[in-house]
This record gives structure tokens, C-alpha cells and sequence, in this order.
């Protein structure tokens, strides 16, 4: 007879009680994934003992499995707070190097514009092409915001034009010799004007013109006539607009082609212009350009330039596309999030401050992006709460101190038969 068995017992229910505390005291922590204590019996065999007279000497914890079920979604309406809907884990990096993997999505900007978690882990994502959102890396690196300074003026290279020309209109020259008499159309009628940028973000506004010269033919100034100027100004074309006869434009011809139909126009920096900038080209695309027997109407005028701006606001889309948006009305792709999913998710490790390390049991992570393949996808402004059933665990820290209680009472038991023993004569 011994105490072996009420000791295993004990030491076991006290390690599941520890375990259920744990996950109480985090049952409102973002991400937290709850676990659970696992038994085994123990046995202790000789060689050539049956298999029938062995009693036992106890128990043991065996295992801590983590429980890694999808939590609630709480909405917090914060732009940096993100959640993971279904399978993925955040890609960090630790303040000391080593690479750690999250499910809390309650992120931060640091001063000098690091995406971070609470303890200084940086959030790690995909560069990307800030036009075209095209990623840019194939291995994952810090996600990083110009905080600190504006984002660099661009100048204009191309200004992206859709308007239609009255196919019914005369033309601009007029002819007095006609029975009515046809005036000349003032060259403003048919008019537009898109502020572009030169390469210190200035503004300098371009104003453009276009007066029918024959059939289908359309001339495009950048300015009117002046004749009080000294000398008198007198405008000349800077292109020329060419409709075939169902309305589509042919010339300028794509360039090279098969591509954009393309008119390049001489911008001068406006003045005064202190820094002595020189001029610069802008390419104006005419694809969506047309001449139907509709009134002139501009319904696009667009421009790639923009002066130098402050970070106001980023937006995390679902597919972890990080967009910000900046003082100059600029909004662009900055990053894409990083996850991460492993063959065995039982076999991480926390480390503690809601990160998990890879480990030879969890094997080598699978690197992607939400909604790609196998992975969930982002919510933005919200967070995943703990998947801890806080009723199912007060009742299993019951069901454990009754357990507690049921060992201690067979020492006690024990102590009693060894004492009548003892007390034997």
C-alpha cells in the first residue's frame, strides 16, 4: 500500500487547475486561444507479470493542448484593429529578431511609423506597387508609414481624358458667305481645365481648347488669343483630334500601337518661378475621347501628379491590402499583411504577450495573404475575441476541485490504514 496514486492525483487536478485559471484569467484577452489538460494513466510492469494483477500507481498530465477554434468578432470601429476570419496566423518579427506568429490584430503605429503590436513586435507584410497594388516582394518586411514626413510631390506625366465632341457642330471658322450667314464659333466653347503638378508639387492650371478644322477634325489649343498683349499673342495648335465616321477617334495614332491614343502637350511651370524649373511634357490620353451628335460634355479629367501630402488615415481591406490615404487627396496601396498557417498548429509554442514561435512539431510555416488559398480573410476594425467558454470553464474548475478533493481524501485513507497497521499488537 502507498501514496503514490492519491499524489499523481493531486499533482494532476492541481496542473488542470492551473490550466482553467489560466484561461479564465484570459478569457478577455484579443486572440487568446484557450487549452486544455490532457491525462494519461501510469502504469508500472515487470517482465513476466499477467497483465491482470497490475493495478496502477497513478496518473499524469500527458499533454496542454491549445484549442486553436475561431473566436468572436467584437467591431471596435479602429482602422489598425484587424481580425482573422478562419485560418491564418500575423507574421511578426520580435524586438530581438526571432520571427512570432499572433492572432491579435490589435496593431499600432510607433513614432517613427512602424506597424507594432503591444510589446514591439513588427508586424510584417508584402511591398507593394503604390499604383498598381501589385506585390513588389516575394519575402515579407516590416510594414513601415510616413509618419515622421509627407510623402514626395510627383509631377504630371499623364492626364486621362473622356469627353465628347458635337459631331453636329460646324466649322469653328464660320462662313459669312452662307444663306444664313454661320459665325464663328468662340474658341471657348468647346472647353476644359485640369490643374497639374510640376516636379516640386506646385500647381500650374492647363487649359484646353478644341475648334472643328474640316471633317471629323478637330484642332486642340492650350490657350486663347490675346491682342492686347505686347506683342499681340496669337494661339497655335498644340495637336490635333482626327473621328472617324462612327465617332471614333483615329489620331492621334496609338502609340506604339495598339495602345493609347496619345497627345503630348509642353508644360511650363507657373510663374513666378523662383527655382527656374524647366517645362515638362504631359501625355494626354484620348482613348475614351469621342464625337457623337451629342452636346460637348467632359465626363473624366484626371491626372497622375499631386503635391507633397501627410499621412490622415490607413484602411486594411480584406485581403490585407493596406491603403492609406494622405492631405493631397492621394490614397495608395502601402503593404500588403503577411499570414502565416502550419501543418500541426497544436505543436506551437507561446511565448508568451499573444505570439506563438514555430517549433520542430509544428513544422516550417506556409507564407500567403488572406483570401488566398487556404487562408481566412481580414476584418478591419475589429478583433478576435478569446475562444474561452468562460461557463464551460467554471465548471470544469468544479469538476477538477472535486477531483482534488477525492485524491486527497484516498491519502487520507491511506494514513488511516497505515496507522491501524502502526497501532496493530
Amino acid at each position: 500500500m502507498g501514496f503514490q496514486q492519491g499524489l499523481s492525483g493531486l499533482n494532476a487536478a492541481s496542473k488542470n487547475l492551473d490550466v482553467i485559471g489560466h484561461n479564465i484569467a484570459n478569457s478577455n484577452t484579443v486572440g487568446f486561444k484557450s487549452s486544455r489538460a490532457e491525462f494519461a494513466e501510469m502504469v508500472a510492469s515487470a517482465i513476466g507479470q499477467s497483465g491482470g494483477s497490475n493495478a496502477g500507481i497513478g496518473v499524469e498530465v500527458s499533454n496542454i493542448a491549445q484549442q486553436f477554434t475561431q473566436g468572436n468578432l467584437t467591431i471596435t470601429g479602429n482602422s489598425l484593429d484587424v481580425a482573422i476570419n478562419g485560418n491564418g496566423f500575423f507574421t511578426l518579427t520580435l524586438p530581438d529578431g526571432t520571427p512570432a506568429y499572433t492572432r491579435a490584430g490589435n496593431f499600432k503605429l510607433d513614432k517613427v511609423g512602424n506597424m507594432v503590436t503591444n510589446d514591439g513586435a513588427k508586424v510584417m507584410g508584402y511591398s507593394v506597387d503604390p499604383v498598381t497594388g501589385q506585390r513588389t516582394s516575394t519575402e515579407p518586411v516590416p510594414m513601415v508609414f510616413p509618419t515622421a514626413e509627407p510623402i514626395p510631390a510627383k509631377q504630371t506625366s499623364k492626364i486621362f481624358a473622356a469627353f465628347n465632341l458635337d459631331a453636329r457642330a460646324p466649322d469653328a471658322a464660320g462662313d459669312p458667305a452662307a444663306t444664313p450667314p454661320i459665325p464663328a464659333t468662340p474658341r471657348t466653347t468647346y472647353g476644359t481645365s485640369i490643374n497639374v503638378y510640376d516636379s516640386q508639387g506646385v500647381a500650374k492650371p492647363v487649359s484646353l481648347y478644341f475648334e472643328k478644322n474640316g471633317n471629323n477634325t478637330w484642332d486642340v489649343y492650350d490657350q486663347l488669343d490675346d491682342p492686347t498683349a505686347t506683342p499681340p499673342v496669337v494661339a497655335t495648335p498644340v495637336g490635333q483630334i482626327t473621328f472617324d465616321n462612327s465617332g471614333a477617334i483615329v489620331n492621334p495614332a496609338p502609340t506604339p500601337p495598339g495602345t493609347e491614343h496619345l497627345l503630348t502637350l509642353s508644360v511650363t511651370p507657373s510663374p513666378p518661378n523662383p527655382n527656374g524649373l524647366p517645362a515638362f511634357n504631359v501625355d494626354i490620353n484620348l482613348d475614351k475621347v469621342t464625337q457623337f451628335g451629342t452636346k460637348f460634355a467632359v465626363s473624366n479629367l484626371t491626372q497622375d501628379g499631386y503635391t507633397a501630402g501627410q499621412l490622415t488615415g490607413i484602411n486594411i481591406e480584406n485581403n490585407g491590402m493596406i491603403m492609406t490615404r494622405y492631405s493631397n487627396g492621394v490614397t495608395r496601396s502601402e503593404g500588403q499583411l503577411a499570414l502565416s498557417s502550419f501543418r500541426n498548429t497544436q505543436g506551437l509554442a507561446a511565448v508568451g504577450g499573444n505570439n506563438w514561435v514555430e517549433t520542430f512539431e509544428s513544422g516550417q510555416p506556409v507564407r500567403g495573404t488572406a483570401t488566398d488559398g487556404n487562408f481566412g480573410s481580414l476584418r478591419s476594425g475589429a478583433l478576435e475575441d478569446s475562444n474561452v467558454d468562460l461557463t464551460a470553464e467554471l465548471v470544469n474548475m468544479m469538476t477538477a476541485q472535486r477531483t482534488y478533493q477525492a485524491n486527497a481524501q484516498t491519502i487520507k485513507t491511506q494514513d488511516q490504514v497505515m496507522s491501524t497497521l502502526v497501532n496493530l499488537r
